[in-house]
């Protein structure tokens, strides 16, 4: 726990006393916000506005009273400089500057460890981007990556151990379609000519992937590797040859995004393992399947969902839903009891089905899984505008904007950036000329050129050395009396809530809530750069003010580092 919050709640405890000696279970509403305007103080109480009406008595009465209170406790006394009233009972708070100043060395000692959480023996598993092998990677899945990938870091800061994993669909209709597709390039028949199927793929990869069948080519994944029989009417060889050389398409494109999976699990591999079977047999044995029209159907209204689903269909084969139930069984059985998905919001449907299949097994078994699991992070798709238009189609793929085109566009830094600056289950407009602007428009360039900015005066004074994130450790041990001004102290009340952002991003599964955060704490750096001189002659102010900004630089990369975007040293 970081300085400024173990002084929020040891003045929150001693609150929380005072309150209960005004009234039994009083103590309960204990509360600090933030004051919508800095003047107005660091903390805000407004308990008295609440409790006035249950004791019978004016708000700014009480207010009075409370006051009174808070400045006799020698907890208050110690962090607390002025406690003011304002409007019909508010009380604003305003810290001691001792109490902030201590966050500039903590940071400076902790470095990149500093708002992180110590290890714990908790385990989570996340499960993202998941695309089926049948083209090249979408905007969509680059959001999924980008949300992945952040949640995963932060989890990590709070002590989590985690795990990354990619689940495909290496067989069924759509692989079909994929492998009939291929096929049909082999032999010559091209997009639009009659033999060409409607549903068929009709990008350029098709053909690349053609060619390479054809040459005898070995493809080489991170979890396959095929060599090419080169025989046009060998099918399952070019279904084999085409799923490897799109998963090796994917993991490019997730190399280019500087994302790393723990484990590619196979949705075949559920059905070999005889997963699946065995998941049917525990939803029939539980009881809460009937069959009907000569389909299985699992009662999943037992379980809140508002209808039935089918289960087995009538011409036989399992419905999507089934291999996901035992898919999940494989996660709750391999000891991750903490699971995230995150999918599309057009898998909204599947929720309910899934976790009533879960719980029906649950019941039977024993297995203690929560009716809650596991839990599922939904985002909407992202809209691509290029020069004031929207742009829908690649030529690579036919129909839609790979993650790579968005890549090459703009930048690994600034798809990252943007794709996690909304929250992922509102529309993203995605603009490729901001993304590619240098100026303070463009957020990701906003806070890399703060840190950049930075860097410069730290090198300058050598205390920093190029290629190097590292400042000098004797900063560490500056004297911070001096940093009293109104734009020094607004700095480190914003330094000082970034374990606080940590937390309640990683508790609300929000990791856009860290790049408003880096949007807020560069916003209030430039500010102060452009009020406070930090080169001055009087030496001692000097340092406490390159503490000050180094301690800014370390926060803004280590939130940087959580999404994933680099922390340039000059821009």
């Amino acid at each position: 726990m970081g300085v400024m919050l173990q002084i929020k709640a040891q003045l929150l405890a001693e609150l929380a006393q005072i309150l209960e000696t005004m009234g039994e279970g009083f103590g309960a509403r204990a509360a600090f916000e933030s004051p919508k305007m800095a003047s107005h103080g660091d903390l805000a109480l407004t308990a008295a506005m609440g409790l006035a009406k249950a004791l019978k008595t004016n708000p700014r009465e009480l207010a009075t009273r409370l006051k009174a209170s808070l400045e006799e406790s020698p907890v208050f006394v110690q962090h607390v400089q002025d406690i003011e009233i304002a409007g019909p009972g508010f009380l604003n708070l305003r810290l001691k500057p001792s109490a902030k100043q201590q966050v500039i060395s903590e940071v400076l000692l902790a470095q990149d460890h500093f708002g992180s959480k110590a290890k714990t023996q908790e385990q989570l598993l996340v499960e993202f981007v998941s695309a089926n092998p049948t083209g090249p990677l979408h905007v969509g899945h680059g959001r999924q990556a980008a949300l992945g990938d952040a949640l995963c870091n932060l989890f990590e800061t709070q002590g989590y151990s985690v795990h990354r994993e990619f689940y495909y669909n290496d067989a069924g209709g759509q692989i079909d379609t994929l492998a009939h597709s291929t096929q049909l390039r082999i032999q010559g028949v091209h997009p639009g000519d009659a033999q060409w199927p409607e549903k068929a793929y009709n990008g350029d990869y098709i053909l690349d992937i053609a060619k390479a069948f054809l040459a005898g080519e070995t493809v080489v994944s991170k979890d396959r590797s095929v060599k090419a029989s080169a025989d046009p009417a060998d099918l399952e060889g070019i279904r084999e040859f085409a799923v490897a050389y799109l998963r090796r398409e994917q993991d490019l494109d997730l190399v280019a995004f500087n994302l790393n999976f723990d484990e590619f699990y196979l949705e075949s591999s559920l059905y070999t393992s005889g997963r699946v079977q065995k998941a049917v047999d525990q939803l029939i044995e539980s009881g809460h399947t009937f069959e009907a029209d000569g389909a299985l159907w699992l009662k999943s209204t037992d379980f809140g969902d508002d209808k039935d689903r089918v289960m087995r269909k009538s011409e036989g084969g399992y419905t999507y839903f089934v291999p996901d139930v035992a898919y999940h069984l494989s996660k709750w059985e391999r000891g991750y009891h903490h699971v995230i998905n995150i999918q599309g919001t057009d898998h909204h449907g599947t929720i309910a089905r899934v976790r009533a299949g879960l719980q029906a097994v649950s019941q039977l078994k024993g297995l203690g899984i929560p009716k809650g699991y596991p839990d599922y992070v939904l985002h909407t798709m992202v809209r691509v505008m290029r020069g004031g238009e929207e742009v829908k189609i690649s030529k690579r793929t036919g129909d839609y904007v790979t993650l790579r085109d968005l890549i090459d566009w703009t930048s690994k830094d600034a798809v990252r950036f943007f794709l996690l600056s909304r929250k992922p289950d509102t529309e993203y407009i995605f603009d490729v000329d901001l993304a590619i602007a240098k100026n303070n428009d463009n957020p990701v360039f906003y806070v890399q050129y703060a840190h950049a900015r930075i860097c410069a005066i730290l090198m300058k004074e050598g205390l920093m050395q190029a290629g190097s994130p590292h400042v000098d450790a004797s900063l560490a041990q500056t004297k911070l009396e001096s940093l009293t001004s109104s734009v020094s102290m607004a700095l480190m009340l914003e330094l000082a809530k970034y374990p606080e952002v940590l937390e309640s991003a990683a508790k609300d599964l929000a990791p856009h809530d860290i790049t408003f955060y880096l949007r807020e704490l560069a916003a209030s750096y430039h500010s102060y750069y452009d009020q406070e001189r930090v080169l001055v002659e009087d030496l001692e102010v000097k340092r406490a003010r390159l503490a000050l900004i180094a301690a800014v630089a370390q926060v803004l990369r280590s939130g940087l580092a959580l999404l994933g975007v680099s922390a340039p040293q000059s821009m």
